[in-house]
């Protein structure tokens, strides 16, 4: 390799000489700014000509982080419109030796290592790193560009820089795939999770600030779908949102891969999703996290849309692979572990066949009766298992030409609630192409997939908001309509299984993890409204009190006052578990809510301790009494 262009352009090292002369005369100013400041102007300079010497066009955009934040990096760097990189500039003495950072800058490394290619320089040292990895070795000049002058760089030191650079400008995202060259979805998941982590971390660092534009689109957020989530959960679901909304975007044929075209993809089938997308990238709220949406964007727009489409169904695990690598805690939190496939359709069969054999339901799950919701639906596999399943019966019994008519029939009558946004936008791409792919019509307002919270009071009184705000109000509403007036035969699925710790009553609203609505009923506002009619009501300032009482009507009630009766009141505190939780729910859903109209069917895959525990007496005899 030459530094050297036979058309007669500036060689690297007349540039490089540029740049130090730059930065020394900056420095040497009797009234100067910040030392890292100094190089920004150069450095631009500086990344257009070392450019222009490859034949290439750059331009660097910079950043301008909050004051005490890890922000962003300094530059991103374009060529032909396409992200290249990211660069990031330390005062001269600093270094580009990331594992000697300390205090701030090794924090923000701890963010900047997820990105994929980022350059790193305090003028003296230069060093490329991607994925957290240093690729070959830190370049150091000669002399110092801060005082030396053009001097401060040799010729010796062009010709080692010169690669890096070229590696650097060279970037393309590297998309992993398996000895068929088929893509490997699982080390894509791998490469997308700390994307997405860098997404939130930037959103959480965001919320600090009272003056960013992100703090009102959090309390915007709560209101329109979990009133009680604190900042790192809205930070989660933000990041997720955005990922998977753009990762859905691209499969349903966004191209190019802009926010904007993305948007219009999921218009069609997913408008929670394209208004969420839209309002979430809002542009006086994109400029905190820029960097981030940009390497998604960039790093998406390289797969190709059929990746996730075909007979395979790519989405089986894909979810758990990105959390396992996204947030390990918040996988065990949530309960993220899938069930088998071959499970799945194992319980789908047999619930078939008590509809069939013990309910009077001859089509089964394709009964027009039978009305089927998943209440923890993850990545929809039993969703999934229930159109397969239902639809082949169909084509075995009435022919193929019965099949498209059924999968309409059957997106009216098939639910599923989820309460994390990635599995809930993967189960909505799902369950749409499953049906749509076996000549069935979705509903006008789409699948009935909810992003919603099961364990929310079904009393909750939904706002109305603005225009663009109100299809995802919209969602929120239709999920408490179905807890309210859809009479449900089967509830069926792999709800979470978390045993949390004691209740934490600073924020008695804030209580899904603790059972929600199961546990407490009503909140405080709707319940002493309640006791309010008719006769005195002595208001009690206490929060552990107030949940003593709202918990005294609550249906796990139900499971409780039984076990306590016989004995059993000291091992009560290991009935406070999620999936306890979902079960009371699903008994009162299926056979004792106003809407329940005879018998029905609940099949959950749970934890066993229920069968024999001395705490779940209560419940045991609950089941007994409603189900045979």
């Amino acid at each position: 390799m030459t530094q050297y262009d036979h058309k007669g352009k500036n060689t690297l090292l007349e540039a490089l000489q540029n740049f130090s002369r730059s930065v020394s005369d900056k420095m040497s100013q009797l009234t100067s700014g910040e030392p890292e400041d100094q190089l920004r102007g150069p450095f631009e300079t500086f990344m257009s000509e070392a450019a222009h010497v490859f034949g290439l066009k750059a331009v660097c955009t910079g950043e301008t982080p909050l004051p005490d934040s890890l922000g962003q990096p300094d530059y991103a760097v374009h060529l032909n419109k396409l992200l290249a990189g990211y660069a990031e500039l330390k005062k001269p003495g600093t270094g580009a030796n990331t594992k000697r950072f300390k205090g701030h800058n090794r924090e923000q490394w701890k963010r900047f290592s997820a990105i994929p290619n980022i350059l790193y320089a305090d003028g003296n040292q230069w060093a490329l790193y991607r994925d957290g990895e240093l690729v070959n070795k830190i370049v150091c000049f000669s002399g110092d560009v801060s005082s030396d002058g053009k001097k401060a760089v040799a010729p010796k030191d062009a010709k080692a820089l010169e690669p890096l650079l070229r590696d650097f400008f060279s970037w393309e995202p590297f998309i992993p795939t398996d000895k068929k060259g088929k893509i490997d979805l699982k080390g894509f998941a791998v490469l997308l999770a700390p994307l997405c982590r860098m997404l939130r971390d930037d959103v959480t660092d965001a919320l600090k600030d009272p003056a960013s534009p992100l703090v009102q689109l959090a309390k915007d957020w709560r209101q329109l779908l979990f009133p009680d989530a604190p900042d790192e959960q809205f930070a989660d679901a933000y990041a997720q949102t955005v990922t998977f909304a753009l990762l859905l975007g691209r499969s349903e044929g966004a191209d190019p891969m802009t926010l904007e075209r993305a948007q219009e993809k999921l218009a069609a089938g997913h408008n929670l999703l394209s208004r969420a997308l839209q309002i979430l990238t809002d542009p006086s709220a994109r400029s905190e996290m820029q960097a981030s949406l940009d390497l998604l964007l960039r790093v998406i727009a390289t797969v190709p849309p059929a990746t996730f489409g075909g007979p395979e169904d790519p989405w089986l695990y894909f979810y758990e692979d990105f959390l396992a690598v996204y947030d390990p805690k918040l996988r065990k939190d949530a309960g993220a572990y899938y069930t088998p496939f071959e499970v799945v359709h194992a319980q789908v069969r047999l619930i078939d066949d008590l509809l069939v054999n013990r309910l009077s339901k001859p089509w089964g799950f394709a009964d027009p009766d039978v009305v089927t919701l998943d209440p923890a639906a993850g990545t929809g596999t039993y969703l999934l298992g229930v159109i397969e399943h239902a639809l082949e019966r169909v084509k075995a019994e009435q022919g193929k030409g019965a099949v498209a008519g059924q999968a309409t029939a059957i997106a009216k009558k098939l639910y599923g609630f989820e309460i994390m946004v990635g599995p809930y936008a993967v189960t909505e791409l799902r369950v749409s192409r499953a049906l749509r792919d076996r000549g069935g019509e979705l509903p006008k307002d789409g699948t009935h997939v909810f992003l919603t919270d099961t364990l929310e009071s079904p009393n909750t009184k939904p706002q109305q908001l603005a225009f663009i705000l109100q299809p995802i109000a919209d969602q929120h509403e239709k999920a408490l309509q179905v807890k309210r007036k859809v009479s449900v035969i089967v509830c069926l699925g792999n709800p979470p299984y978390d045993r949390h710790d004691a209740v934490d009553t600073k924020d008695e609203n804030n209580l899904s993890r603790y059972g929600g609505w199961v546990r407490f009923g009503d909140p405080w506002a709707e319940y002493s409204k309640k006791h309010r009619k008719g006769r005195k009501f002595k208001e009690i300032k206490s929060a552990k009190a107030r949940l003593k009482l709202r918990q005294n009507e609550s249906i796990l009630k139900d499971f409780i006052d039984p076990a306590i009766a016989s004995g059993h009141g000291v091992h009560i505190k290991n009935i406070y578990n999620l999936y306890v939780y979902f079960w009371r729910w699903a008994l009162w859903k299926v056979f004792e809510h106003d809407t329940a109209s005879g018998p029905g069917v609940v099949s959950f895959i749970s934890a066993s301790s229920y069968l024999e525990g001395d705490a779940f007496a209560g419940m045991r005899e609950h089941m007994r009494r409603h189900c045979d």
